[in-house]
């Protein structure tokens, strides 16, 4: 069984990949004159209709095959799940382990390993082979009678010409743009990648995208002030293209653009944040700029955003249900949600939640703590008071409350756990830093003590600021657990506390735990479509796809092909293109929220069984838990857990040193805290000097 499933798997793989690299071919011939003037006409003529009219050739090849994977994918997904070697092992194969060493280490882009470089690299090939090869190919007609016709000179007809290749090699770079934020994407996790890990292919498309974009707008600036034809940037074209419309897209991404730099993101973080809204006015002025036929080029990516954000915006109606908070003194916070049953996600997942009495927009992601296995009807994150929101919401939780609001998206995380394939484990953090590696531990306290399996040995190197905060140790267990339960791990934890010399006095060993009052509105968390996500996220791309066509279809047919008859010479582009993109919205909304309906009603039942258990309920009036102090507050046993931690006061950990001294044959090494920290312990996994030291990269903030 084990052995048909795995011959599914890696047909259904190679099935996406030959698509996919047919797919890209597309990309690398278009520039050509073959495709020019062999290829795209033979396409154009048989595929042309009454229906799609000529679009309908570029639904066909660039935006077809890719949600076609990203369908396939999904069913992948859904099997690979179930499979337990494709769990431990993950998607890319162990003898590609070398690939993923750190390559490039000190830099603006961060950690790169040598598969990242690679794939960097070919990607720049192709952008370089593309727009060469269009300059030739174009360059090739233009001809001193030529240009006189269209009464230029050959170097503006050439930057005429260059203009708009910088522009079609940036609808290039748009094609990939939107799949690496596409949170609920069955296309990452193929490679191994979450939309957070990938957020930085993201930045790198995004530097990209606005270069050429500026640089296709720039030359036709120049070039018409040289041809003193300026007026033309106030044109809308009732039929062809709009450059009004291409002149507030580039605007809008500009605006983006400027505050993605690191200074200005760091020190002014909501101006980043609310001025990358704009994707929305950027992405409609690019459409009606450019046309439904050329926008089909990248909207395969566009489509699956669209449908990964409308699926979040319902999930994040919902009210979810928070159990307690554990308030340490180390102005930490750990908030403990209901899940439901069904809703399982592996290690290094996240959340992102909204506290809407901290702030009514804010999104702010946040590690997973628990293990779903461990604690299948529980959710934990831990949150460090390290910046305004959290400072906020630290104050709320300090006043007398017995019900907090908030709304929760994801959870979200890789198709994989891929540390349980190492022999032991090296997890080294720095402050708050620890929290995925709490979430690790309590999957193997799972694996050790429910299922017997044998698990890595696991070093912890942890690095704190204060005494107080070693108290996130405690954390290593969820509320309702035993001490106990760590004893059967072979577990070591090196702790250093790098601002004091001896433990402080006034360090206090409390921890303030408040249980919250439910009321019948709060959901529990759960998978927006259900435990079987990936298929239906397969159904519902495939669906609004097909309801999107018939769509387009039918007004084709009986409201644009009357007018037009396929000559693209009376009705209006950007007409057209917004009958389109309201297809496309109706499409992913009626599908979506059918799909959304259909599990809320299958999930109803289990509502009511986790409403009836609930937090325990105090003898006195539910309105008086909050100040019941026998029950508030409970002394942590700190002392064994301490026990089995070797505590390093006025000094910081020497990893080198550390990492080094690991000589069992397949250590893996995973970094999480400030970037220094995961930079210092990447150099030293990838100097040679181990090769038994595997680097795992698990942030997504450079």
């Amino acid at each position: 069984m084990a052995s048909s499933s795995k011959v599914v798997l890696s047909g259904m793989k190679f099935l996406m990949g030959l698509v996919f690299v047919g797919w890209l071919m597309i990309w690398v011939v278009m520039p050509t004159n073959t495709y020019r003037n062999g290829w795209s006409p033979k396409l154009r003529s048989e595929t042309a209709s009454t229906y799609f009219g000529t679009q309908g050739t570029n639904i066909l090849i660039y935006t077809f095959p890719i949600l076609f994977i990203a369908v396939l994918s999904c069913f992948y997904l859904h099997l690979a799940k179930k499979s337990s070697s494709f769990a431990q092992s993950g998607v890319l194969s162990s003898h590609l382990q070398a690939w993923k060493r750190p390559l490039l280490l000190r830099g603006p882009q961060g950690i790169i390993s040598a598969i990242e470089f690679t794939f960097s690299l070919m990607f720049l090939t192709l952008l370089l082979w593309s727009f060469s090869t269009y300059l030739v190919t174009s360059f090739d007609r233009i001809t001193p009678e030529s240009a006189k016709q269209d009464g230029q000179q050959i170097w503006m007809a050439k930057l005429d010409s260059a203009a708009l290749r910088l522009g079609l090699i940036g609808n290039l770079c748009c094609a990939f743009l939107f799949f690496p934020v596409t949170r609920m994407s069955s296309l990452l996790p193929l490679v191994g990648l979450t939309s957070e890990a990938s957020i930085k292919y993201h930045v790198w498309l995004g530097h990209v995208v606005m270069l050429l974009f500026s640089a296709h707008g720039l030359c036709y600036i120049i070039l018409w002030a040289a041809t003193s034809e300026l007026s033309n940037m106030l044109e809308w074209d009732a039929i062809g293209i709009s450059i009004v419309a291409g002149e507030l897209a580039l605007i809008s991404g500009l605006f983006m653009w400027v505050t993605t730099f690191p200074r200005i993101r760091r020190k002014f973080f909501e101006l980043f944040f609310y001025t990358h809204q704009l994707y929305i006015i950027f992405l409609f002025f690019f459409l009606l700029h450019v046309g439904i036929a050329f926008f089909c080029l990248i909207l395969p990516g566009v489509y699956l955003f669209l449908l990964d954000r409308y699926l979040r915006f319902l999930q994040s109606r919902r009210s979810v249900r928070l159990i307690s908070a554990r308030l340490l003194p180390s102005d930490t916070v750990e908030l403990n949600f209901s899940k439901s049953s069904g809703t399982s996600f592996p290690p290094l997942s996240t959340v992102f939640i909204k506290v809407p009495s901290v702030s009514t927009l804010q999104w702010h992601p946040f590690t997973i703590s628990s293990s779903s296995n461990l604690e299948p009807e529980k959710l934990s994150i831990i949150i460090k008071k390290e910046g305004s929101w959290t400072q906020k919401l630290s104050q709320i939780l300090a006043s007398p409350l017995d019900r907090l609001d908030v709304s929760v998206e994801g959870p979200y995380g890789p198709s994989s756990s891929t540390f349980l394939r190492y022999d032991s484990l090296v997890l080294v953090s720095g402050g708050s830093g620890i929290t995925p590696f709490i979430a690790i531990i309590r999957e193997l306290i799972f694996r050790s003590t429910t299922l017997g399996s044998k698990t890595p040995s696991i070093l912890l190197v942890c690095s704190f600021k204060t005494t107080a905060d070693l108290m996130m140790l405690d954390l290593l267990l969820p509320i309702t657990g035993n001490v106990s339960d760590l004893s059967r791990l072979q577990l070591k934890v090196e702790a250093f506390i790098t601002r004091e010399k001896a433990p402080s006095s006034n360090s206090k060993n409390i921890i303030r735990t408040i249980w919250f009052k439910p009321i019948p509105s709060d959901m529990p968390v759960s998978h927006v479509l259900g435990p079987n996500s990936w298929l239906w996220l397969g159904a519902v791309i495939t669906t609004s796809f097909i309801a999107f066509l018939v769509l387009t279809g039918i007004c084709t047919r009986y409201y644009i092909y009357p007018i037009d008859h396929n000559t693209n010479e009376i009705f209006s582009y950007s007409k057209r293109a917004m009958l389109n993109l309201i297809f496309i919205i109706v499409s992913i909304a009626a599908t979506a929220s059918a799909a959304v309906l259909w599990n809320k009603k299958m999930s109803s039942m289990e509502l009511k069984q986790i409403q009836s258990m609930d937090a325990p309920t105090p003898a006195v009036s539910p309105s008086s838990w909050f100040f019941n102090a026998d029950r508030e507050l409970e002394s942590v046993p700190h002392e064994s857990i301490v026990q089995a931690t070797n505590v390093h006061f006025g000094e910081r950990p020497d990893l080198k040193r550390i990492l080094l001294e690991c000589k069992e044959p397949n250590t893996g090494v995973m970094a999480s805290g400030p970037r220094g920290l995961r930079h210092h312990v990447a150099s030293v996994c990838s100097s040679g000097l181990a090769d038994n030291l595997h680097f795992e990269s698990i942030s997504f903030s450079w």
